[in-house]
């Protein structure tokens, strides 16, 4: 009965065994291709440059690029200032510039060159009138730059001449005379006739010789006032102004008139 048992049960093992088998074939991970476990894996580029170096020596690099990138601003910080007209750096830290600069980097030019104005010049006029019964007088002091400045101010475009013609007049003058106004040559003569033609026409226009005068003279001076130092600046500047004046000069009937000598 036994016997008969156990070879009615061998089929059924056996086929239990080979069905166990199957299970764990499928449920066991793919294998790798033949084709992928022959390629080889790809190569890793090594570091180059300061990405190369530990930590350490990075953080040593970086320290020394910051110190030279100070030293170069610095250093062109103190060449601008040596080149640059007086300010007030420039006299407060003078020494120390110089002791930066030289005998090193010592530079032979300047920049802008001649020093921008840092004055404030007004051009004015007065007049002798001969009035219109034959008398004569003395007028008060016109400020022409004042009312060129009134004219200017609020006026989205101002003319040429409300801008230049005046301050270019006074500028050609004073390049051609020397301190005593003495003019240097035919120009010299020539900046007398345009900036006495300018002003007379001025005086014209504002009825400076009232009804029925003339003007017979003129006399042309400049007021030049520094500009006030900055409220944070320990530099003293003298604001009182200063007065350059022309002697009297007389005018023609045609330029009286609005003419040409």
């Amino acid at each position: 009965m036994n016997t008969h048992d156990g070879g009615a049960d061998a089929p059924e093992a056996r086929e239990a065994e080979r069905s166990g088998e199957v299970d764990a074939v499928a449920d066991a991970p793919d294998a790798p291709d033949a084709s992928e476990a022959s390629q080889p894996a790809a190569p890793v580029e090594p570091r180059t440059g300061v990405a190369a170096l530990s930590l350490r020596y990075r953080i040593g690099a970086a320290v020394a690029l910051a110190v030279v990138a100070a030293a170069v601003c610095v250093h062109l910080g103190m060449v601008f200032l040596h080149i640059a007209p007086s300010n007030t750096v420039t006299k407060a830290h003078g020494k120390a510039i110089d002791e930066w600069i030289y005998p090193e980097f010592e530079q032979n030019w300047k920049l802008f060159a001649p020093n921008p104005l840092q004055q404030n010049v007004a051009v004015q006029v007065r007049a002798q009138v001969r009035t219109a019964d034959g008398g004569s007088r003395e007028t008060g002091w016109y400020d022409l730059s004042a009312q060129d400045g009134r004219a200017i101010d609020g006026n989205l475009l101002p003319s040429h001449t409300q801008q230049n013609e005046l301050r270019r007049a006074w500028d050609f003058f004073t390049a051609t005379h020397d301190d005593d106004n003495r003019a240097a040559g035919v120009r010299g003569t020539l900046s007398e006739s345009y900036l006495r033609r300018i002003v007379v026409l001025r005086l014209e226009r504002g009825g400076a010789a009232g009804a029925g005068g003339a003007v017979e003279r003129v006399q042309v001076r400049s007021r030049t006032t520094n500009v006030a130092a900055p409220s944070w600046s320990r530099e003293k500047i003298s604001t009182d102004p200063a007065y350059r004046v022309l002697p009297w000069w007389r005018v023609s009937d045609d330029e009286a008139h609005g003419g040409v000598q």
